[in-house]
């Protein structure tokens, strides 16, 4: 079987996922910690609208498509993130039921989104798209490898960031073949994309974040406090975002692919389980019970 081939049957398309959330969600689901909780509610806030995107970056080409295999590819992807859109806007139903702001932030992330569409060329957006996408697939290495990074986070919803990961480390490669081999973009305009999506990464995370803590009832200097100390949780020599700094950069290796990077080292764990149960709850505690042993 080839390389192509064989990626073929690893982008497994999900459906009808059920991850128990409901109003028994507790405010603050990460340690009872506000800016945790927060920050990892603004990044997940802004993926329904963010996968829409992405769709409709890669689907600018897809009648350029000729190689049947990446068109199936193309299709795959496009399943698997419209449901993460589906599941992600159930959790965003739950959020507004707190008392925050979703409707606003999302349609300003929509109308963000939209000017990138307007103001930037397809082959840009979709540069941009696939330099997003490799920081979503860096999400199992980052949450799921340590058990420690997710500890004390409410299992529903570390089950469905596992969910998520998993299936974003499947498709890590269909944006970027798009890109590479039907828009034929570039080395410059490559990591140009990707340097202009990280910027844009850290300050919708820590502007979302910080959106949701006003709404919670944090004052301007509070905010502050709760970010400064954070910045360890997040950029010190263990944190949750710069230990991937290394993964993340390679990027901007020429000749770079997706695929140089290993998957999660108990990927199978999960999908083993998922099959057997059809229960992703059980599958998310095979994948940290897996990664606890190592």
């Amino acid at each position: 079987m080839s390389i192509q081939a064989a990626r073929v049957t690893r982008i497994q398309p999900r459906e009808h996922m059920d991850f128990k959330l409901d109003e028994t969600l507790p405010k603050y689901w990460f340690r009872n910690d506000p800016f945790k909780t927060r920050l990892l509610d603004g990044m997940q806030m802004s993926f329904p609208e963010g996968e829409r995107y992405f769709i409709t970056s890669v689907r600018a080409f897809r009648e350029q498509i000729t190689d049947p295999v990446l068109e199936q590819q193309v299709k795959d992807f496009v399943r698997q993130e419209g449901q993460h859109g589906l599941a992600h806007t159930h959790f965003n139903t739950l959020l507004a039921r707190q008392g925050m702001p979703v409707p606003q932030v999302m349609a300003f992330h929509k109308k963000h989104l939209q000017r990138h569409l307007d103001r930037f060329s397809p082959s840009f957006n979709l540069a941009l798209t696939a330099g997003f996408e490799h920081f979503t697939a860096l999400m199992a290495d980052g949450f799921f490898t340590k058990t420690s990074v997710l500890e004390g986070a409410d299992h529903r919803v570390k089950s469905l960031f596992a969910w998520h990961a998993i299936e974003e480390m499947e498709h890590k490669a269909v944006a970027f073949d798009v890109m590479q081999q039907v828009a034929k973009v570039g080395y410059v305009k490559r990591t140009t994309a990707m340097a202009y999506s990280m910027l844009l990464t850290v300050r919708m995370m820590l502007g979302f974040c910080d959106v949701l803590l006003k709404a919670d009832g944090f004052s301007w200097w509070a905010r502050k406090r709760l970010l400064f100390a954070n910045l360890g949780w997040m950029y010190g020599p263990k944190g949750i975002f710069s230990t991937l700094l290394p993964k993340i950069l390679v990027y901007f290796k020429p000749g770079f692919h997706p695929t140089d990077i290993p998957d999660m080292r108990h990927y199978a764990r999960w999908v083993e389980t998922f099959q057997q149960t059809n229960d992703p709850l059980r599958a998310c505690d095979a994948l940290v019970d897996a990664a606890r042993a190592a």
